[in-house]
């Protein structure tokens, strides 16, 4: 094993966040986290919206200063083609720029991909939108929300007679900003590996795919049987035990028992084991259709007891249990503790603040939190500048034309 630095493994990479609302600004986020110098370039007057989503402290969001951690924040209207100029100087030092405007706008500006590829052809380009770059909803406004509802996700979530249901968080957006990020890092391998091209690409990725294959086999299963999903609230309709079970003491656990053997720990443990003495009990989708047996049991057993309990009793039977939780209940467990998912990040602006961490460890180069979220908007626009080049006066120049921050 190799030395462990403090650097992270995308060191040396630069990264311009042209994002908003949250997979572009979350796909930087990562690549932040592990190393990448992250030049983030917001409205300079209004801001990005994303600093007045959530929770505020101090008239700043909470949520923000998350999603813009380990970035430096420079404020230029690329509308002006005076500004504009200014952003192809940055972007020819770039590696990859991430943009989640409505297809289009870039080429509006004078920055559209074939431009950019030819300022500089090793630059990646990242385009977000809600349906993609082509096709008849191309320039539809795209929401996370909107790839929740027609990804199928909101028919087959909630009770079966109950309405769609939405999730409470950004789901479609977080899921897409992961893949973001590894469609951004095989763009760059093909760049760089021993054999590659040399040269950038234009990664085309919408909020909607990466929500479907979160969904699941549905449209197979449409296209070749003819069977739509319906909603099961908390049950899966491929497997039993999976639900979510009230103790004695008022708390709420989750049992997931997708492997058979799991499954027969379970109802033997609830003091059902002729269950699994049945002919139909070795198969999953055939424990689904006898899932109000099973559930009842399990309701029952965890029901007379408290969660102290039920989880010790699971844990010694080598049966898969967890609790519900909050928030309040992910900052006091042991294991996140112990494998510091909820780091604490001193900041001069929010104090020792506890927050998400990264998203995985790596041995050598493990990433970090380096800095929060900016308060001020184009907080660093006068260091990002200054390592272009740009002259004092076209500085004040911009700035006094309010396209600069």
């Amino acid at each position: 094993m190799s030395e462990t630095t403090t650097k992270g493994p995308l060191d040396g990479l630069r990264v311009i966040d042209l994002s908003t609302v949250l997979a572009g600004p979350l796909t930087c986020q990562v690549l932040g986290d592990y190393g990448a110098d992250v030049i983030k370039v917001e409205h300079p007057t209004a801001g990005d919206s994303f600093r007045t989503h959530g929770h505020l402290l101090d008239g700043v969001s909470l949520w923000w200063r998350i999603v813009a951690r380990n970035k430096r924040c420079i404020g230029l209207y690329l509308g002006d083609p005076d500004a504009a100029e200014v952003f192809k100087t940055l972007a020819a030092t770039a590696d990859v720029v991430v943009e989640n405007f409505r297809p289009g706008t870039l080429d509006r500006w004078g920055l559209g991909w074939d431009v950019l590829h030819e300022l500089n052809p090793r630059l990646v380009l990242v385009s977000i939108t809600g349906f993609g770059q082509g096709g008849p909803y191309r320039d539809r406004p795209g929401f996370g929300t909107l790839a929740e509802a027609m990804s199928g996700f909101a028919a087959v979530t909630g009770e079966p007679d109950g309405p769609p249901t939405l999730p409470a968080m950004g789901l479609a957006d977080s899921i897409c900003g992961i893949s973001a990020v590894s469609a951004t890092m095989m763009a760059l391998w093909h760049r760089d590996r021993p054999g590659g091209s040399g040269e950038g690409q234009h990664v085309d990725l919408s909020l909607l795919e990466p929500m479907m294959c979160a969904v699941g086999p549905g449209p197979l299963v449409y296209d070749r049987l003819g069977v739509l999903q319906e909603r099961a609230g908390n049950r899966s309709l491929s497997n039993a035990p999976r639900n979510t079970y009230r103790t004695a003491d008022g708390r709420w656990l989750a049992i997931s028992a997708s492997a058979t053997s799991i499954a027969e720990r379970v109802v033997r443990l609830v003091g059902r084991g002729d269950l699994a003495e049945q002919p139909w009990f070795g198969s999953a989708k055939a424990r689904a259709e006898h899932g109000d047996e099973i559930d009842g049991a399990v309701a029952a057993w965890i029901g007379a007891r408290t969660e102290a309990e039920v989880v010790a009793a699971f844990e010694a039977a080598q049966a898969a249990v967890a609790p519900v939780y909050t928030a309040a209940d992910l900052l006091a467990d042991p294991q996140v503790a112990a494998m510091d998912m909820i780091p604490t990040v001193d900041s001069p602006e929010l104090g020792p603040a506890r927050m998400p961490g990264l998203l995985f460890r790596m041995s050598d180069t493990p990433g970090a939190i380096r800095s929060v979220g900016r308060s001020e908007i184009g907080a660093d626009t006068d260091e990002v500048l200054d390592e272009l080049g740009v002259d004092a006066a076209r500085i004040a120049e911009l700035r006094d034309r309010e396209v600069l921050a």
